[in-house]
C-alpha cells in the first residue's frame, strides 16, 4: 500500500520507534522526545484517534503512579502545551485536541495514518481474501508495513507492551500465511526479501531460516552456507545461543540438496581439502561442523587406539566465575579464540559454544598435553596483571567401562595454575 507523505495528513510511525511526518516533514522523534508528557499523550491519543480516550486513561499513562495534587489541571496543562507545540512545528492551527463528554478526541479536521492500523487492515484483509494470488500479496505486503516492535521505547507503559505482543502475534501470523502461500507458487525469490525483512524487524528469532529455504530452493548453496555462519555467529554474539534446531534442520537439508557438475577425483579433493586456505592453528569451524567432526572421529575411534580428549574453556572473573555479561565479554571471547587457534595444532578442531567459551577437540594426545596446551592458551590470552583468567575442563572422547575418561578441571587465574581431578 503506496502512501503519498505530501498530502494534509497526518502520518503516524509507530513501529520500530514514533515519529509524526507532515507534507513530508518529520514533525517529533528521538530519544529526548519518547519520553515527555507530550509524546505519551500523542502516542495514546492517535492510537485510539477513531474511538478517542476517557479521561482517566489518559491521566494515567501521563502521569502513573506519581502523586499530583490536582490531575485534572496537570492533564490541562499537558494539552495546552501540546497544541501550542503541535501548531509550532507547522500543523493546521485548529484545536488538535477536542473534549466530548469527558472523552479526549484528535480532531477530524487533520485526518491520521497511523502505521499499526494500516497493518492490521490489512491482516484482516489478507485472511478474509479468497483468491489465492491476491491473498498472498495482501499477507506479503501485511509484512512488510510491520516496521518492528510497537513503540519500542515505551515498554514499560502497559497499553503500549500488550499491543507490541499483539502485534507480534500478528505479524507471525502473516508471515506463515505468506510463507504457505510462496512455496505453493514456488515464489522463492520473494521467500528470499521477506525472510531478510523479517530477520531485521524480529532480531534474534529464527527467521533466518526462511531465507536459507529459499536460497536452498534457489540452488544457491554457497550464499545458503554463508548466511547460515553469519547467523550462528550472531547469536553467538549477541545472546551466547547455539544454531536453533530449526537451523540445524535447514543446514542438514543443505547438505542434503546439494549437488555439483560431474568432475575427476582430483578436482574434487581439492575443493573438499582446506590445506590451501590462509592462517594456522586448528580448525576453526561452526558449531554444525565440529558436531559431524567430534561424531567422525568418535566412529573411529572404536577401531584404533590414539587417544582423542574434548576441552572446554570458559572466560571467568578474578573470582572464578564464568562471565556471562559485560562490555568486556566479546573482547575477551574473541582473544581467547585467537589463543586458541595459535595453541592447538593443525589436526585439532575448535568451535565457539556461547558467550565466552570455546570447545577443541584434541586428536592424538595425552592428558598430561592438554595441561600443556592450557599453558600454551594462558600464554597467548593472558595480558599484562588482568584479573580475568580461562576455567578448563577436559574430557575423554571415548567413554567406555573399560575407558570411563573422566573429568579434569584446570583454574587459571593471573598466571597460577590449580589442578583437581573429579568424576563427571
Amino acid at each position: 500500500m503506496k502512501i503519498d507523505k505530501e498530502k494534509d495528513i497526518l502520518y503516524v510511525k509507530t513501529f520500530g520507534g514514533f515519529s509524526l511526518t507532515w507534507k513530508g516533514k518529520a514533525l517529533t522523534g528521538g530519544a529526548k522526545s519518547s519520553e515527555s508528557q507530550f509524546t505519551y499523550l500523542l502516542e495514546y491519543l492517535l492510537h485510539n484517534y477513531k474511538t478517542g480516550v476517557d479521561r482517566g486513561s489518559l491521566e494515567e499513562v501521563i502521569f502513573g503512579d506519581r502523586e499530583i495534587s490536582n490531575v485534572h489541571h496537570a492533564m490541562q496543562s499537558v494539552i495546552y502545551n501540546t497544541k501550542k507545540k503541535l501548531r509550532q512545528m507547522g500543523l493546521p492551527d485548529v484545536n488538535y485536541i477536542e473534549l466530548r463528554k469527558g472523552t479526549f478526541y484528535w480532531t477530524d479536521r487533520i485526518p491520521v495514518c497511523e502505521d499499526a492500523a494500516q497493518f492490521e487492515k490489512l491482516c484482516e484483509a489478507a485472511k478474509a481474501e479468497q483468491d489465492l494470488d491476491r491473498k498472498k500479496d495482501l499477507f506479503q505486503e501485511a509484512c512488510f508495513c510491520y516496521g518492528g516492535e510497537y513503540l519500542a521505547r515505551q515498554s514499560s507503559q502497559l497499553w503500549a507492551a500488550q499491543e507490541a505482543r499483539r502485534y507480534r502475534e500478528m505479524f507471525c501470523t502473516c508471515m506463515e500465511g505468506a510463507l504457505v502461500l510462496m512455496r505453493v507458487s514456488g515464489d522463492f525469490l520473494a521467500m528470499e526479501e521477506l525472510g531478510l525483512h523479517a530477520s531485521k524487524v524480529q532480531p534474534l528469532s529464527d527467521w533466518e531460516v526462511v531465507t536459507m529455504e529459499a536460497l536452498v530452493s534457489l540452488r544457491r548453496y554457497e550464499d545458503a552456507r554463508k548466511l547460515y555462519e553469519e547467523t550462528a555467529d550472531y547469536y553467538f554474539r549477541e545472546e551466547g545461543l547455539r544454531p536453533s534446531k530449526k537451523l540445524m534442520e535447514m543446514l542438514n537439508r543443505l547438505g542434503e540438496q546439494m549437488s555439483h557438475h560431474y568432475a575427476v577425483l582430483d578436482e574434487i579433493q581439492t575443493k573438499l581439502s582446506g590445506a590451501s586456505e590462509p592462517g594456522g592453528g586448528g580448525y576453526f569451524c561452526s558449531y554444525p561442523v565440529f558436531q559431524g567432526v567430534y561424531r567422525m572421529v568418535e566412529r573411529m575411534m572404536e577401531r584404533g587406539g590414539q587417544s582423542v580428549y574434548l576441552m572446554l574453556c570458559t572466560v571467568v572473573d578474578s573470582k572464578g566465575n564464568p562471565m556471562r555479561e559485560g562490555n568486556m565479554l566479546e573482547e575477551l571471547s574473541e582473544r581467547l579464540g585467537k589463543a586458541i587457534q595459535h595453541s592447538v595444532r593443525h589436526s585439532d578442531a575448535i568451535t565457539r559454544y556461547g558467550k565466552g567459551q570455546y570447545l577443541v577437540l584434541l586428536v592424538n594426545t595425552t592428558r598430561e598435553n592438554c595441561g600443556i596446551i592450557q599453558r600454551r592458551i594462558n600464554y597467548h590470552f593472558l595480558v599484562g596483571r588482568q584479573r580475568t583468567g580461562i576455567q578448563y575442563f577436559v574430557n575423554s572422547v571415548v567413554c567406555t567401562p573399560d575407558h570411563p575418561g573422566g573429568t579434569e578441571k584446570f583454574w587459571e587465574d593471573k598466571g597460577g595454575m590449580d589442578t583437581e581431578s573429579r568424576e563427571p
